[in-house]
Formats: structure tokens, sequence, C-alpha cells
């Protein structure tokens, strides 16, 4: 069979990187079983949208988006469901869309060259059975990216945070071999990547056997061609003195931590069940940042969660003045069905527009000491991998080892490569740069 002959398939991915990284091992899986990876859902044979379904809106958008990919299908063309939001609805998405045939949810993705065949005989099928035991080890991912990996060492989470969906449609949490995080790490390596991320919803509470999570970042930092290593999402619970005399003393780690911290009251991190209190989150960052000197932070915040009173509000932003993020991802609380913060008493529901409020404030904040601090950085020199061409005509995006957005002029040549930068303007949250010299020459993937 020619390559032209070949059924092909799109993947629309939405959410964290997990499901960017669950779309690259979905594309492997089907290449291997005879389909051609397209970039878009036009004469595709098979479309997939991978889903999140951490907030509403998310959920919403995916909907919206699964009746317009109609006017793409032919009469055998397959649309699934996968990822996390088909992991919650499961049977009921094809009945709220019935052009839908297929629902996957995050641990059924090795059966998905038969189901798109039973699809095909006009089978319509949910598969959201969890699989304690799967990691996709034998999937070869076919990665998007030539200049960075992503590798999941970690699926599910323990921790069961009142707002959080995850454990629902992820599972409980089980880490990888060791051996095999290594197996992949070398592959990733041996195709020219140099820079690698770790994956886990709470990273850091890696543990396989005799190691942990310090083990695996030793391991990985030494793996030969890996330049920069990093890792996302931890929990503020989970940094051992061991794991962060690991980061330390592990010369690839990229000084970087998204650390996140959902609230700045302790009350208030009392009722999302987070298991740590303000003053046990302030002690973790003084830790990190007496072991990494010029560590760079970012965090998770959450307003409006319910009970969220205008004290519990001030304590946020007085947490984010006195920590002094680098960045900050800021979100409304959102309500999720089957969450246990479903069974907090509707009183202490927070009104929507002292919610929508809190988030101005809560953004402009950020905005302004993000803005302040890279305003003080400017005429300094930074590493910048190069990644891909910039939105913006003519220039280049790179980030440096602390994972600042950096555009420099430049052809496409450029990208894989390192280069010292000086940062000489910046937007407030991106910086411009000039080219002070090259590192070494970086082959691309593929």
């Amino acid at each position: 069979m020619t390559v032209e002959s070949r059924p092909t398939v799109y993947i629309e991915t939405y959410g964290c990187q997990m499901n960017v990284s669950d779309s690259e091992l979905m594309y492997g899986r089907l290449e291997e079983n005879g389909y051609t990876p397209v970039g878009g859902p036009e004469g595709a044979d098979v479309i997939l949208v991978n889903t999140c379904a951490i907030r509403d809106h998310a959920e919403q958008r995916v909907i919206g988006r699964l009746g317009e990919l109609k006017r793409f299908m032919g009469r055998d063309t397959v649309l699934g469901v996968t990822g996390c939001m088909a992991q919650r609805l499961g049977p009921a998405l094809l009945d709220r869309a019935r052009h839908v045939q297929l629902v996957v949810g995050p641990d059924g993705y090795r059966a998905l060259p038969a189901l798109i065949d039973g699809a095909r005989r006009g089978e319509r099928v949910a598969n959201v059975t969890f699989d304690l035991e799967e990691h996709y080890e034998d999937f070869h991912a076919r990665r998007f990216d030539g200049v960075r990996a992503w590798i999941p060492v970690q699926r599910g989470c323990d921790y069961k945070c009142t707002y959080c969906i995850v454990p629902m449609t992820r599972g409980p949490e089980r880490s990888r071999t060791l051996a095999d995080v290594e197996r992949e790490a070398r592959a990733v390596a041996e195709q020219g990547i140099t820079e690698i991320t770790l994956l886990g919803q709470t990273v850091n509470s890696y543990r396989n056997g005799e190691h942990d999570f310090a083990d695996l970042l030793r391991c990985v930092g030494r793996v030969p061609g890996i330049r920069r290593l990093r890792f996302t999402s931890p929990h503020p619970n989970d940094f051992t003195d061991r794991a962060i005399a690991a980061m330390a003393d592990t010369p690839t780690l990229c000084e970087h931590v998204h650390l996140p911290m959902q609230s700045g009251s302790s009350r208030t991190l009392k009722r999302m069940l987070r298991r740590y209190t303000r003053e046990t989150y302030f002690e973790c960052v003084e830790r990190i940042r007496a072991a990494i000197p010029g560590v760079a932070l970012t965090t998770d915040i959450i307003v409006g969660f319910p009970g969220e009173t205008d004290d519990e509000f001030e304590d946020t932003l007085s947490a984010v003045r006195d920590i002094g993020f680098d960045d900050a991802f800021t979100f409304r609380f959102s309500l999720r069905d089957g969450t246990p913060a479903t069974r907090l008493p509707e009183s202490l529901t927070v009104p929507d527009h002292v919610a929508a409020d809190r988030l101005d404030r809560l953004v402009a904040l950020v905005r302004e000491g993000t803005r302040a601090r890279n305003l003080s950085m400017l005429g300094t020199r930074h590493e910048v991998l190069i990644e891909k061409a910039a939105r913006r005509g003519g220039l280049l995006q790179g980030r440096t080892r602390q994972h600042r957005t950096v555009l420099v002029a430049g052809d496409e040549s450029l990208i894989g490569r390192y280069f010292t930068v000086e940062l000489t303007g910046t937007t407030g949250s991106t910086f411009t740069g000039t080219m002070t010299s090259a590192g070494q020459p970086l082959p691309l993937a593929g």
C-alpha cells in the first residue's frame, strides 16, 4: 500500500501538556497501524478531539467544536472524542453528539485501531475503563516538536483536591519504572532533541519500587545529549529534602519551578483540601530558593472558591506580593460535577461579579510584578534555546533556562540551536533580545 492510499488521521488537542503527550502517543499508535497523520480535519478519514475537563468552559468549547467538525465529515469519516472530557461524560457524550462514534478515555488508546475499525462498521462505543497498569511503555510517540519532548512519568492523582476533576478522569496515581523513563529519554536524545519535560499530575510524588523523584531527576539529567531538563506539575508537599538536593545537584535541570499555590489563605486551602498551609507553602518556596539561586517561580491561583471571603482573597494578594512570582496562571473557580466541592453548602458560593472582580485585581497585580521584574532584567544575557518561528513576522521564539520567552531576529535554520542573548526590551510578559553568540549547532529530529 502506498503512503497516498493509507487512511489519514487528524488529532485536535485541548488542555495540558499531558494531553499533548497523549496525542503524540495516539498518532504513533495509529501510524504504526497504517494511518498517515495530517495537519487538519479537511478530508481526514479519522478525526479525534483530545479533550480537557478541568473547567466547564473547556468542555463547552469542545461541544461547540464538535458541531463545527460536521462540515469536514464525509460519509465514511470517523469522529471520536478522547481524553478527560471523554472519560468524564462516557456514553452520555454519544447521546449528546450523535455524529460522534467513539468516546475513549486516557487509558483506552491501545485499542484505538480496533475501535476505529468498529466505527467503520457502524459501531458506536465508549471505552472509559481505567487500567491501572497502562503506561503505554511500548508505544512510539510521534513527536510534534523537534526541539523539546514531553515524557510522562506518572499517570493519575491521589490527592483529591475538592475542586479537581483529575482523579475522576485520570484515575489513581501510578508511576512508570525508572528504567523505562531512562530508555525513552535516551531515544529522545538520539533523535537530536535536547530538552525534556517530565510530566505527572503531581510529578514530584513519583515513586516506583525503590526509586523516587530524586532518583528520577538524577537519572534523566545525566542522559547524554540532554542539555535541559524540566518537570511539571509538582505538589508543594512532595518537595522532600532529597528532591530539592537532586534539583540543585543536576546541572541540566533548569532554574524554573512551577509551584501551584491555588490560594494564599490557609482557610481556603483547607477547604480546597490542598494539605498545606500558607506558612508551609512559604517554607517550601524558601527551601527551593535557598538551594537554587536565581530560580524562577511560577504558579496557579484560583479565585472565587466557595467560602472565599474578602480577607481570604487579600491573603492571596499579599502572598503574590511577598513571594514575587515570575508569572501566574489565574482562574475563576469552576464547579465540576463529581468533585467534592459539589458537596459544599450553596451558601458558600461566591457571586460571579465578586469572583470576576477578584480575578481582574489578581491579574493586574501579577502583571505589575512580572513587568517590574522583567524591566530589571534588561541588559542581562541568558542562554536561549530557539524553539520555533514566532507569530510576529521575521522573528523566532525561544526560552531561557528560567522559562522566560524571548523573541529574536533570524530565520528558521536557527531552530534547535542555543544562543547567548542580551535582553533588550520587554512587553511586560515576553522579551525581545539580540543574539551575541551561538552554542553548538544541534540537529533537529526527523
